[in-house]
């Protein structure tokens, strides 16, 4: 592959609302499941990085959204890596088991977004990409996998500036919360 190929890498953020309290037993099949769908993302074609607390294997511990939301922030090489890992992997099994330990969502709860190669995004800049989405809906600058924009259309987007919001829209839009309920792997 050529360098341009990999100008840019694709963030993103999931957030889940946990049900009961991380040792909780009704907890202990999702907590069984990380080491080794972590370590299944750490080796999937395409993974660049995960967000990882610091002395820990996972970010499980960090609650940067509420004391009872996880966050899973990685980078992937390309939307497709990402969406291999998701739902075609063990992975798999960790979502369709989510409503045992997460609040369903109301909102999005899955942001993506595309950066710089070697960009490590921060939590703040991921939950910001989230809250946009959750304002604004999908753009080039926050979008989901059904509203997906490529990083050519997202790096002209950001050429060119954010779109100009309609008054009335800019007036309805009132406070957004940050944290939906969601999944997480």
């Amino acid at each position: 592959m050529t360098a341009s190929a990999h100008a840019a890498h694709l963030a993103q953020l999931n957030v889940a609302t946990l049900l009961h309290p991380f040792d909780d037993p009704r907890m202990a099949p999702f907590v069984e499941m990380l080491d080794p769908v972590n370590a299944a993302a750490d080796g999937a074609p395409g993974f660049v990085w995960r967000l990882v607390e610091e002395g820990a294997a996972d970010a499980t511990g960090l609650r940067p959204a509420g004391e009872d939301v996880v966050v899973n922030l990685s980078v992937w090489q390309t939307q497709e890596a990402l969406w291999d890992f998701s739902y075609r992997s063990g992975h798999l099994e960790v979502m369709r088991r989510r409503r045992e330990w997460f609040e369903r969502h109301v909102q999005a709860h899955l942001v993506l977004w595309w950066v710089p190669a070697g960009h490590r995004p921060t939590v703040a800049e991921a939950l910001e990409r989230l809250t946009d989405l959750q304002a604004h809906g999908p753009s080039p600058r926050a979008f989901t996998f059904a509203s997906a924009y490529t990083a050519a259309e997202a790096a002209q987007h950001l050429q060119a500036g954010p779109p100009a919001q309609p008054e009335e829209a800019a007036r309805s839009a009132g406070p957004v919360p940050t944290v939906p309920a969601g999944e997480t792997r």
